[in-house]
């Protein structure tokens, strides 16, 4: 079994993406084959201040598939709410939850979808919510259509606190995921937004020990230049994606850059880290009945939301 841990010893403000790709069969063989897949897209380095990108079965990655570092501002995935997750929940301080109630809600979307719509629209950015603020390591994802394709993905593992770090990355997902043009007024109806919350991390004891559909994965490993790199995958990616461990490890380490034949004796080489998540996900049509008392025909004022969260 994985050493637990609350949070993951990464640099400060370390950012990722971590979607997956559009549903391209992977081998197990030693040599990966990516030519048209996710893992084509840029992969992640090991300098501070990452973006971790998500990729997305439907959709082209993530930022990773649902979870992977890239360089720079890198995106995530969308997210629904998730069944039978953490209970108990080990919070970011180490003290265990003790109601099996989920910290992630619907609210958390509407607060990124007001965050982008005043942003996009030149309106004041709304209060803070009154959800809690406690920190997490967070991801926002932004999906689009009826086929739900990734638009931006981009999180954090290191633990920011709620308010702050669902404004930021609300924004850094929807207009500086590298993978896509930023967001436009335009796009808002046809959006989904998903908030994960990450939590449970354990260091893992290979780079078999975790569950398909169950955990995240991070990986770090030495590319064959000498250079240390880093990727992830949020726990629906390889569910998503219907992949074995050894697909999603091989997807996962293109996604970070590594270009060499993989072997089974590089694979043991991996230092991973397994964690869970709790995420869910909302549709713009939702949001706006949510917040049908801050609109007048169709259009968003300022001032309800404000009130909304005073």
């Amino acid at each position: 079994m994985g050493k637990r841990r609350c949070v993951p010893p990464l640099e400060p403000k370390l950012a990722a993406g971590c979607c997956g790709v559009k549903k391209p069969k992977l081998s197990g063989s030693g040599t990966h084959s990516h030519g048209n897949q996710a893992t084509t897209l840029p992969g992640s380095s090991s300098g501070p201040l990452q973006n971790h990108q998500h990729t997305d079965g439907n959709n082209g990655r993530e930022n990773v598939s649902d979870l992977t570092l890239g360089p720079g501002n890198s995106p995530i995935t969308r997210m629904n709410p998730t069944s039978g997750a953490l209970s108990p929940l080990t919070r970011p301080n180490g003290t265990a939850n003790s109601t099996k109630n989920l910290v992630v809600t619907a609210e958390m979307c509407c607060y990124c979808f007001d965050v982008l719509y005043c942003h996009l629209y030149g309106f004041p950015q709304p209060r803070l919510p009154r959800f809690t603020n406690d920190p997490y390591p967070l991801f926002v994802t932004w999906k689009t259509g009826r086929d739900k394709r990734l638009r931006g993905c981009i999180g954090t593992f290191s633990a920011m606190n709620l308010h702050s770090g669902l404004r930021e990355y609300t924004l850094t997902s929807a207009l500086k995921d590298s993978r896509f043009p930023p967001l436009t007024r335009e796009e808002l109806p046809k959006l989904f937004c998903s908030v994960s919350l990450l939590t449970n991390f354990e260091d893992a004891s290979d780079y078999l020990d975790w569950e398909v559909g169950i955990h995240g994965i991070r990986i770090e490993f030495i590319n064959e230049k000498g250079v240390k790199r880093t990727a992830t995958y949020l726990p629906e990616v390889a569910k998503e994606q219907d992949w074995d461990q050894i697909q999603t490890i091989d997807s996962l380490l293109r996604k970070g850059g590594f270009k060499a034949p993989i072997t089974n004796d590089f694979r043991k080489t991996i230092k991973l880290t397994r964690y869970r998540s709790e995420k869910v996900t909302i549709s713009y049509a939702e949001y706006m009945a949510s917040r049908q008392h801050c609109f007048q025909n169709g259009t968003l004022h300022a001032p309800p939301l404000y009130n909304h969260y005073s």
